[in-house]
């Protein structure tokens, strides 16, 4: 099928393959305003086009329809029994066209049936799950959430569709990829309770002389406090390296081991991402040493820039974690 763009568009030999059937669009719009109008004028004003041409186009329906659609009776041009039957036809074609040449709308989050795929650090799920399953349930029940570890590489994992958001600290930049920031934490020193550091100030040469556990999905022990003690001329001893900060905040519970925390900036809404530690009883330190933030942000591929569900589960992130005591967690 062809579609032809000139109202006015005449059959050349030129033109398209006569054995395919010719589709213009805009003659169903012009057929929608003459027979609603009945006036040749009157139409061509509703189309913004002169009637001369709006003459041709009816003309030429006359001889794609085979029928001569309106007549003259007196000053005044009535429709024929075939137009009558094509006008309601006309007007929902017409208007099928417009809803499908429009841009997308808003999407009815109650209405929504979808299951979301989230690729977050196991402390950024544990932060993010609550508040979004509470949001969902409250705006859109249908939906369901699947997090997954990192254990993806995000870039093509976003481009394939196996994830629709990556949640965490953002580093991959590409042109192709949409990132947006959602929060900015500052690091701490999170410790059992009854722990050495926790009894007197804390200190950089007393920090470097605790037992420490990193977290690190590539087994790396060292990281940015690293770099700030050398800086003093110490070193840490990190005892453990662990994938995963929860696991890490257990460890720190029931050891004298030192893990470093993501928490909110002064002055900042309390952060979620302090539930845990909160939980297990744990002592949270300022740091004497100038660490770098940490921001948290989302990925998303830019197929779903303009999706409406997927839309509704962006704003749902970034309420959740700008607001997590709108939500009762």
């Amino acid at each position: 099928m062809t579609l032809v763009n000139s109202p006015d568009s005449g059959n050349s030999a030129s033109g398209p393959d006569r054995s395919e059937p010719v589709i213009d669009a805009n003659l169903a719009v012009a057929l929608d305003a003459l027979l609603a109008e009945q006036s040749v004028t009157r139409a061509a004003a509703r189309l913004h086009t002169s009637p001369a041409a709006m003459s041709r186009t009816l003309a030429r329906l006359r001889r794609v329809l085979q029928d001569p659609l309106l007549v003259r009776a007196g000053q005044a041009m009535v429709p024929t029994p075939r137009a009558q039957a094509l006008r309601d036809e006309a007007a929902t074609v017409v208007r099928r066209l417009g809803e499908l040449l429009s841009p997308g709308t808003g999407v009815d989050p109650a209405a929504l049936r979808s299951t979301f795929t989230i690729q977050a650090a196991d402390i950024v799920g544990a932060a993010l799950a609550p508040g979004l399953l509470e949001l969902a349930r409250r705006e859109a029940p249908g939906v369901s959430l699947r997090f997954r570890a990192e254990e993806l590489e995000a870039q093509p994992a976003l481009r394939d569709g196996r994830i629709d958001l990556e949640i965490g600290a953002i580093d991959h930049v590409d042109p192709e990829t949409r990132v947006e920031e959602l929060v900015t934490l500052r690091m701490v020193a999170a410790v059992r309770p009854g722990h050495p550091l926790a009894e007197e100030p804390l200190t950089p040469e007393r920090l470097a002389a605790a037992e420490h556990v990193a977290v690190s999905r590539r087994g790396r022990f060292t990281g940015p406090l690293d770099s700030a003690l050398a800086g003093h001329g110490l070193q840490r001893r990190v005892t453990a390296v662990l994938p995963s900060h929860l696991a890490a905040i257990a460890l720190a519970a029931r050891s004298d081991v030192v893990c470093l925390l993501p928490i909110a900036l002064p002055g900042a809404a309390p952060s979620p991402f302090t539930d845990a530690a909160t939980a297990l009883g744990l002592r949270l330190l300022d740091i004497p040493l100038p660490l770098p933030p940490v921001t948290i942000g989302m990925a998303w591929h830019p197929r779903h820039a303009a999706d409406g569900a997927h839309d509704w589960l962006r704003g749902a992130v970034r309420r959740t974690l700008g607001d997590p005591g709108a939500f009762g967690v």
